[in-house]
């Protein structure tokens, strides 16, 4: 072991002299000659403020990781020693913000006198007696034989007043934890205590705990009755993954409910190692403004006249996307904006309306082709390889049924019409017939839905795979609830290309793009890309030290998350949030995302076991075959692109767990390991924990399965969900409506007279008001931008030195050689004319899962030319 090794006269970091001094020997009272070294560090400090905090009063000291001092069982540690500034240097970011912005990172110098015996080190102190935080990027150390010892920081580092701690950072060599060595064993587990905190009092501003609690913040019952909401999470009735606990007071009128904090200072707790960077805060705050600009900006004469109003026409909307605006802002909206954001956000809005620097830009499927959303088969096309194609299977039983054993209204004659020859038992035996389904989860919500101003249907959508690999639009149906549960109102709709029937089936396609618009954003983004990994994040930072090689690999996947869903908890899906007023569900929302967490298995969401529940692939034992699986569709890109990526993060993810884990019993042996996954299990997805489909973390093909199913629902399937919003849905309440405000009508009805009259105009009554469609195209681009220091799958670690471990970083170079050879082989797809599901009627080439690899580095991936996650 490194800590029963006798260092040479030579110690560690950074460069080094040596001076001879007197010391006192305990022992023996003649003073001797010892020999004292100078250890020299460098760390990085990114400003958030104007002036640099004066390095007098930041200091820092060093523990070894080497040798023990027998005094206090732990490694060495060296006096303070204080920063001195060295320099900085500017990064340019922002080019989509309001203005440019510049970043600064400052680099400074310490120097720490050590004895000889002293060993290497492997951790640090650092203190803060500024007033203010700073943010800490990284450190390095230079050992005498000139290897370099990196410490990967990115955290605030808060004044000493406020936190009572110094701030302790390990370097980034990994060990389990039988294998630490014994000068850092009691700091790790030391570390560990202190992020789980005790589970009381309320948590501040600068805090490191990590500690659950039920999502029982959504309401906001001081407001009124209409702002109660169900707590969420440690019931059958609603079950949750955990979030982050705050420990704020509770609500006087709904004991149970935490009182909501300010929304418009974002000012909610996440520990401080979640929190944003200064540059992401910068990009916060600047797309922030320009989505509140977006929304606020208007072609028409004055919002407060229009905002109740529907658009006249498709025109109009696409006029609203496509054009600059050039207006300041009116009174009334001034007033509002007062109460909304702060007051410098505020000075910052209008000025960017002043100088014309913000509006909706157009979005790449607009600027193409305008018209794109009103094809039958590029709306066929974009179920399959659009914003969402992670929903639609294929139909195994016809006709379709719910639960109940309600059957579906269409009919085989319908169907077999359409087929190009094929009858509907050859089609289906020969996976040729897909279900777009938005029935079963709905139709239990849709009369609360439909008694608050809405007009909502349970929909299914059947598709038909022609030989060209493209899917054609068979029939809608539209469903209401009925007398009862085992009784349905059915209404179906046919493709026509003119005529009374082409206006009704454009009608049915809006009403089930906003059952997908709901799904998407709710569903498939937040819940099982975000809710669902909390609970990981917080079992992690509790449970594996930061030197624990599992912790390692996973937490540049994590980056952000937590700070982001704290935001979301905050302003887009609480009662009266953004997401409730944009979404046809309103209240209902988040009552529906608990009904689906039942059915979620974390055994089902690795890409493999996904595409088999779904029937888009069926299970291939050719042991050559890494995938385990055969696709039934030649043309799918989420599918072909994502499996490639896929198997290059499973084979990456087995062969570092295999250098750490020689066999199962080390696994077994783990302690951090097997704390954390039961913890995962017993109370981050406490609901679930007595499911059997939890994977048992007893063998290391448990772990890597497990490992690699959690990197790629926080890479590449939440790039798939969340970044490709923006690029395809340009024409988003025309294409993508989020709601409806008409139902159908029938025919015989005065409804369906004006409907006949002017099919257009019933269209454009029938989608949310322009007030809404405003806030939904601004949400759209303020989700769908990337952070300046976003994290690509590429370079899904921080730095160079990432990890002390030579063998490691060769691996991870051929990972990301895997990947630059998955980039060759999509761009030669996308120009395959046979491939028509890559681009087209806009001809947009399918990049949504290109990993590009950018200068800064990162775990997201690539739609467009706009890198993601």
């Amino acid at each position: 072991m490194e800590a029963t090794k006798r260092p040479s006269s030579c110690i560690s970091k950074w460069q080094y002299s040596s001076t001879k001094s007197k010391i006192v020997n305990n022992f023996n009272p003649v003073c001797q000659a010892v020999q004292k070294l100078t250890l020299k560090g460098k760390f990085l400090i990114i400003l958030d403020q104007k002036k640099s905090v004066p390095g007098k009063f930041i200091s820092v000291q060093i523990y070894s990781g080497t040798e023990v001092d027998p005094n206090t069982g732990k490694g060495w540690l060296s006096e303070k020693a204080y920063f001195k500034e060295c320099g900085s240097k500017k990064h340019h970011h922002g080019k989509d913000n309001v203005e440019d912005t510049q970043t600064k990172i400052k680099t400074y110098k310490v120097k720490v006198h050590v004895d000889s015996h002293f060993g290497t080190p492997r951790a640090f102190l650092i203190q803060n007696k500024h007033k203010k935080k700073f943010y800490l990027l990284s450190a390095s150390i230079e050992t005498c034989t000139n290897r370099i010892i990196y410490f990967d920081c990115n955290s605030w580092i808060y004044p000493i007043k406020k936190t009572k701690f110094d701030r302790l950072f390990f370097s980034n060599r990994c060990y389990l934890p039988s294998q630490t060595p014994r000068a850092l064993l009691e700091l790790r587990n030391e570390e560990l205590d202190k992020l789980k905190g005790n589970g009381t009092g309320e948590r501040i501003e600068g805090d490191r705990v990590y500690d659950y609690d039920y999502y029982n913040d959504l309401g906001d019952p001081d407001k009124g009755l209409e702002h109660f909401r169900p707590i969420l999470g440690g019931s059958r009735l609603y079950p949750y993954p955990r979030r982050v606990r705050t420990g704020r007071k509770h609500s006087t009128a709904g004991p149970s409910t935490e009182i909501r904090p300010q929304a418009t200072k974002f000012d909610i707790y996440v520990p401080s190692d979640e929190i944003f960077s200064p540059n992401k805060l910068k990009d916060l705050k600047s797309n922030s403004i320009n989505a509140i600009v977006h929304l606020l900006s208007s072609k028409t004469e004055s919002l407060p006249q229009q905002s109740s109003r529907s658009f006249q026409s498709f025109e109009e909307i696409l006029g609203m996307i496509s054009s600059n605006r050039n207006q300041t802002i009116e009174g009334w909206i001034r007033d509002n904006l007062k109460k909304l954001v702060p007051n410098d956000y505020l000075k910052e809005i209008t000025h960017a309306i002043k100088e014309n620097h913000q509006h909706v830009p157009t979005t790449q499927i607009i600027y193409e082709n305008e018209w794109a959303w009103n094809d039958d088969m590029e709306f066929g096309r974009q179920i399959l390889a659009g914003t969402h194609p992670v929903r639609i299977q294929c139909l195994m039983t016809f006709p379709p049924q719910n639960k109940y054993g309600v059957q579906s209204s269409i009919e085989q004659s319908i169907i077999e019409q359409m087929l190009e020859g094929w009858t509907l038992t050859q089609a289906l035996e020969q996976g040729r017939i897909f279900i777009l389904d938005h029935h079963d989860y709905l139709m239990p919500y849709l009369n609360r839905i439909n008694a608050n101003g809405v007009c909502a249907y349970a929909s299914r959508t059947l598709l038909f795979l022609r030989s060209d690999g493209m899917l054609k639009p068979l029939t809608i149906e539209l469903s209401l609830p009925g007398p009862s549960l085992a009784l349905e109102v059915h209404r179906i709709f046919l493709p026509s290309k003119q005529g009374t029937q082409a206006a009704l089936w454009q009608l049915a396609k809006a009403h089930v793009l906003a059952n997908e618009a709901f799904y998407h954003l709710l569903v498939s983004h937040w819940l099982y890309t975000h809710a669902v990994v909390e609970p990981f994040i917080i079992a992690t930072k509790r449970r594996l030290s930061v030197m624990h090689p599992i912790h390692k690999i996973l937490n540049p996947h994590f980056k952000d998350t937590m700070h982001i869903n704290a935001l979301t908890r905050l302003i887009l899906i609480n009662s009266g949030g953004i997401l409730e007023k944009l979404l046809f569900p309103g209240e209902t929302c988040m009552q529906i995302t608990c009904d689906l967490y039942k059915d979620w298995k974390f055994t089902e969401q690795g890409l493999p076991a996904d595409l088999i529940k779904r029937g888009m692939a069926v299970e291939d034992t050719d042991e050559n075959n890494p995938t385990g699986i055969q696709l039934l569709m030649l043309d799918y890109p989420y599918a072909i692109e994502g499996l490639e990526i896929w198997t290059a993060i499973k084979s990456w993810v087995n062969d570092f767990c295999s250098l750490f884990y020689k066999d199962d019993e080390a696994i077994i042996a783990d302690v951090e390991l097997q704390a954390w996954w039961s913890e995962i299990r017993f109370i981050g997805h406490g609901d679930n924990h007595n499911e059997t489909w939890w994977y048992q973390m007893t063998t290391l093909s448990n772990l890597v399965e497990a490992l690699t199913t959690l990197i790629w629902i926080a890479s590449a399937r939440q790039a798939v969900i969340n970044h490709q919003k923006r690029t395809q849905n340009g024409n988003y309440q025309t294409y993508y409506p989020t709601l409806c405000k008409k139902f159908i009508p029938l025919e015989g009805t005065v409804e369906f007279g004006e409907f006949l009259k002017d099919p257009d105009k019933f269209f454009m009554k029938m989608l949310p008001y322009r007030f809404e469609i405003s806030l939904g195209l601004a949400l759209v681009n303020l989700l769908s931008k990337n952070a300046y220091d976003e994290v690509y799958l590429l370079r899904c670690q921080p730095s160079h030195g990432w990890i002390d471990n030579e063998i490691v970083q060769n691996r991870f170079a051929e990972f990301k050689e895997e990947l630059k050879e998955i980039q060759i082989r999509i761009l030669q797809r996308n120009k395959d004319p046979k491939l028509k599901n890559r681009r087209g009627s806009a001809k947009i080439d399918h990049n949504i899962l290109y990993p590009k690899m950018p200068s800064s580095g990162s775990r997201r991936w690539n739609h467009g030319k706009r890198s993601v996650l």
